[in-house]
């Protein structure tokens, strides 16, 4: 339960950033009032949540039906992984730019900044490991506990983004693509070693 849960949380941590959601946050909701502020947060990480689990609870039963085997959808996670880290390392990404009248909450804070294609990949490749109550426990706490601290940090932002200044910011985002990189490699790796040994 423990290595499921820390590889769940760490994963999509990387993936989400928490950290470097704060900048594109503040920018959506700037002119709001705190309370507004606060409402969006809350709706982003529930709707975030929302999509994640459904994609958890019949990702398998879609690859089933598209005939998609879990190594082809490692490989290709990894490779969608990949991508995600060098827009973080390289910070060749647009900002989403909500459209007037828009609720920025669902779209595009809640997916697909939040709930994105290496998110969604991850979760459903993490459920795979998932053969007893104890490691589903452990996934569905790494989900509930990565997602309290989108929340947390989109809820603070304006404090923690005094604390870290941009060049903090930009520090840890570069830390997490690098690290994110490491993890989509070694998805493409296994993904490849599991071919190679099936054939």
């Amino acid at each position: 339960m423990t290595e499921i849960f820390v590889s769940t949380f760490v994963t999509l941590f990387v993936i989400m950033d928490p950290v470097g959601t704060i900048p594109i946050f503040l920018s959506l909701t700037a002119g709001q009032s705190p309370a507004k502020q606060r409402r969006a947060a809350l709706l982003a990480v529930a709707v975030s949540f929302l999509v994640i689990t459904i994609f958890a609870l019949f990702g398998q039963a879609i690859l089933h039906f598209l005939h998609i085997s879990l190594e082809a959808l490692q490989c290709a996670g990894g490779l969608l992984l990949l991508l995600v880290a060098l827009e973080l390392l390289t910070d060749n990404f647009d900002d989403p730019v909500a459209a007037a009248g828009a609720n920025v909450a669902l779209v595009p804070l809640g997916t697909p900044l939040l709930a994105g294609p290496g998110a969604i990949v991850a979760t459903m490749v993490f459920t795979q490991e998932v053969d007893s109550v104890g490691t589903a426990f452990g996934l569905g706490l790494g989900l509930i506990v990565v997602h309290l601290a989108l929340l947390v940090a989109m809820v603070f932002s304006i404090p923690i983004l005094k604390v870290l200044k941009e060049s903090g910011v930009l520090l840890i985002t570069r830390i997490a693509g690098l690290l994110l990189s490491a993890i989509a490699v070694q998805m493409v790796a296994d993904a490849v070693t599991t071919f190679v040994a099936n054939a």
